[in-house]
């Protein structure tokens, strides 16, 4: 009896680790690969300089506001790139901004539906003001003592961000309805990783320079490379 009982157990046990040993893994890291997109501008820096006349101590006496940002090897920079024919679990991450020398600080932010956080390092009033189409307007001032603010868009567009306060201060948040997303670096480039596998589209969204899209073959644990131009 006793080794016919140890026997059952043993054969339990080998039933368990192979049922272990064999289960299959998570979809994204089996079949998805990776996006990398070189974003390029053959143009010349568009930078507008602004004289401050208004918490200089805080925000300096002059503003740079960079409308298009060119490195030296023509890569634009704050280009919204994403693979909207992808669908995936949603990021549950709060997108953030800070309000840091009288900027917003990323130029550009990128996001699923959710919440956005917006903070105020700068120990002086701002007034947070978004321009949307289906998303409600928040027009809320942030004083210096309330460091934190927590708002929601909870619908895919580009929302323009501003501050009452200090006219020169411009930012964007580009709400995506895909997890599949990144923000162009200095030099130009993005990567994406986990893009599930097969034909997928590439969106480039840039503010002054508009959309460009490109097909792409995505296979799984390789890296696809994507090249786009931006025109004027």
């Amino acid at each position: 009896m006793r080794r016919a009982l140890g026997a059952l157990l043993a054969a339990a046990l080998v039933a368990g680790v192979a049922l272990f040993v064999h289960r299959p893994g998570p979809v994204d890291a089996q079949g998805g690969g990776t996006v990398e997109v070189a974003v390029t501008y053959n143009g010349a820096p568009v930078v507008e300089k602004l004289k401050i006349n208004k918490d200089t101590q805080q925000c300096g006496t002059e503003a740079e506001v960079d409308r298009v940002m060119v490195g030296s090897n023509k890569g634009l920079a704050n280009a919204v790139v994403s693979v909207p024919t992808a669908k995936g679990a949603p990021r549950m991450v709060k997108a953030t901004v800070d309000q840091h020398g009288c900027k917003f600080v990323p130029h550009v932010s990128a996001m699923m539906p959710g919440e956005l956080e917006l903070k105020n390092s700068d120990g002086i009033l701002h007034n947070i003001h978004t321009y949307s189409t289906v998303n409600p307007s928040i027009n809320k001032a942030q004083p210096k003592f309330k460091k934190v603010m927590t708002e929601k868009l909870e619908k895919p567009e580009f929302v323009k961000l501003t501050c009452d306060v200090h006219s020169w201060m411009l930012g964007w948040v580009a709400v995506l309805p895909t997890p599949f997303f990144g923000v162009t670096d200095a030099n130009g480039t993005a990567k994406i990783e986990n893009v599930p596998a097969g034909k997928q589209t590439v969106e480039v969204w840039h503010e002054t320079l508009g959309k460009q899209t490109r097909e792409v073959e995505v296979k799984a644990g390789q890296v696809a490379k994507v090249g786009i131009e931006m025109k004027k």
